[in-house]
């Protein structure tokens, strides 16, 4: 294998447009999504708030920022879906943004042309009127993108079970990677059923997705239908990262407030020693995912050639820094830190999950050994 060549010198600042949507998102979140009302609504089964996401999605227009302005989106970039994706991950919103929002609409994108279905379904996705899930296990990783999810097709049907699949129960469109190319199904009609499984994230909910006869528009065939998926998934790996990252900095900038606020033999338990060396050495960690976060959005946002080696580097390392960042917060919070009452438990099951998410840190360790051509150990 040919290893891809460096792009440019990748820009991984934010731009003053980004962290004014940043600044919104966060806002948003503020108000409608705080810790209280998250994980209560995660206690009811059904953590996703209707109102919440018509205000991202449409409100901010969050939903489109990968769609062209020509069908009906911002024409914006990764660059910006990602600032959206590390806010959801330092709030851990329970939203469908990077399911639908993220890889539905890349598949879409690719096989998308101006009067065909896919630019229609965009156009609906774009202003959060309709959300949709790729039928694959929320675990797939961009290299099993020929496989993943494979149903059988039969004259305008599709069949098959799908398990593990993120947001799945909620989506108003499934698009199937069937043995004959990629189609659309719609979730509400007879020969669709979802059945809801317990996941460890209360917060972003699985399904087990059977087809029976289900009516099917199609969208791509072979080569063109793989592709689409594989770049969805690679979208969703890389922006994952953002996410990672959000869960990160919220866990260390919430442990370095409390550890100044509470007190043993009169002085701050932060200025203890030890505690210093621990948040110190996540700090470093923290500050890397956010270089490597960044990297793999602005390698997606221009094409780089070297974007699937990006987004390896980014989740084999922002996967078990957001792992690392809310297993400390847990443990200095002390005893409260252990209860349901702290959001702590929030931040250390949307890491646990995400560390298994579009491929674990250890698939893509073995991807950036073949493309940097590295002997595997």
């Amino acid at each position: 294998m040919t290893a891809p060549q460096p792009s440019a010198t990748p820009d991984l600042l934010y731009s003053e447009d980004e962290e004014d949507l940043r600044s919104a998102v966060r806002a948003l979140f503020a108000d409608r999504a705080d810790h209280a009302a998250v994980l209560a609504r995660a206690e009811s089964g059904a953590p996703y708030d209707p109102q919440l996401w018509k205000s991202l999605a449409g409100g901010i227009g969050a939903a489109g920022l990968l769609v062209p302005e020509k069908l009906g989106g911002q024409g914006a970039s990764y660059r910006e879906a990602a600032v959206v994706a590390e806010e959801i991950g330092r709030s851990v919103a329970p939203a469908p943004y990077l399911t639908s929002a993220v890889v539905a609409t890349t598949v879409l994108l690719a096989v998308a042309d101006a009067q065909g279905p896919a630019a229609a379904l965009l156009g609906d996705l774009a202003e959060g009127r309709r959300t949709a899930a790729l039928l694959v296990p929320f675990s797939a990783a961009p290299a099993d993108a020929a496989h993943a999810g494979v149903v059988a097709a039969d004259a305008g049907t599709v069949s098959g079970t799908v398990r593990g699949v993120a947001d799945a129960a909620g989506a108003d469109v499934l698009l199937v990677r069937a043995a004959d190319g990629l189609h659309a199904v719609e979730a509400h009609q007879d020969g669709v059923t979802a059945e809801p499984l317990v996941p460890f994230d209360l917060t972003r909910p699985l399904a087990a997705v059977r087809l029976d006869g289900a009516t099917a528009v199609p969208l791509a065939t072979g080569d063109a239908a793989t592709d689409a998926v594989r770049q969805g998934l690679l979208a969703g790996a890389g922006l994952l990262a953002s996410e990672q990252l959000g869960v990160a900095e919220w866990c260390l900038a919430e442990t370095v407030r409390y550890t100044r606020e509470r007190h043993q033999f009169n002085r701050p338990v932060g200025s203890f020693q030890a505690l210093k060396h621990r948040m110190a050495q996540l700090w470093l960690e923290v500050v890397s995912a956010r270089a490597a976060a960044r990297n793999a959005a602005d390698a997606l946002a221009t094409s780089a050639p070297d974007a699937a080696l990006a987004v390896a580097v980014a989740q084999s390392y922002c996967s078990g820094v957001a792992v690392h960042a809310a297993e400390e917060c847990v443990q200095l919070h002390g005893g409260i830190g252990m209860t349901w009452e702290h959001p702590a438990h929030l931040y250390l099951k949307r890491a646990k999950a995400d560390s298994i998410a579009y491929g674990t840190a250890g698939r893509h360790r073995e991807t950036v050994a073949d493309l940097a051509e590295l002997p595997a150990p």
